[in-house]
């Protein structure tokens, strides 16, 4: 489930959409009233889905966008009045009026293409720099001569020192290098 913030000016605006999306079974992390807020709240939070007005005290839904990380998407809920003509760039629009069932089902798709963006990023092979590669092979090297271990078999005790420990690859590696080396 995506981190959830609701980010109006006028908090009963913000009130209200917070109170159907809770009632539809979401779960609203925060609620903020400008965008300086949304920006703090979302270094806390580090991925979700922002629910916005248009405009705030102190900057755009454009303006916000752009500050935010990839990791967020944003959508704006205003007057086609406001945003038409303006390079929304990946922000997504539901115009006002607005239905219920349209929010929902428009937060309920951000929720899955985030969730489908984070799956096929851990699909992706991990891309190491030239150093923890270094680090992970010393490692495997010393395993190997300390404890006659073959190449696949260090390989796996790195590995699953790394599952054991909650720690990646490389931490594990430079571990194993201070305790043995």
């Amino acid at each position: 489930m995506a981190n959830i913030i609701v980010a109006f000016s006028k908090q009963e605006d913000g009130r209200n959409i917070r109170n159907i999306l809770v009632k539809n079974g979401m779960q609203v992390a925060v609620s903020c009233a400008c965008g300086a807020q949304v920006l703090a709240n979302a270094d806390d939070l580090q991925s979700g889905i922002v629910v916005c007005g248009f405009r705030f005290g102190d900057m755009t839904c454009c303006e916000l966008g752009r500050q935010l990380s990839d990791a967020f998407e944003v959508l704006v809920i205003a007057s086609p009045a406001k945003w038409s003509g303006e390079d929304m760039g990946r922000l997504v629009c539901l115009p006002t009026p607005f239905k219920m069932c349209d929010l929902v089902s428009t937060v309920r798709m951000l929720e899955e293409a985030q969730s489908r963006r984070r799956r096929e990023r851990r699909r992706q092979p991990l891309k190491r720099g030239e150093e923890e590669r270094a680090a992970i092979e010393r490692a495997k090297q010393l395993l190997m001569r300390r404890n006659h271990m073959t190449e696949p078999q260090a390989h796996k005790y790195l590995q699953k020192c790394s599952m054991d420990t909650g720690r990646g690859m490389t931490e594990a590696a430079e571990m194993i290098l201070r305790l043995y080396g």
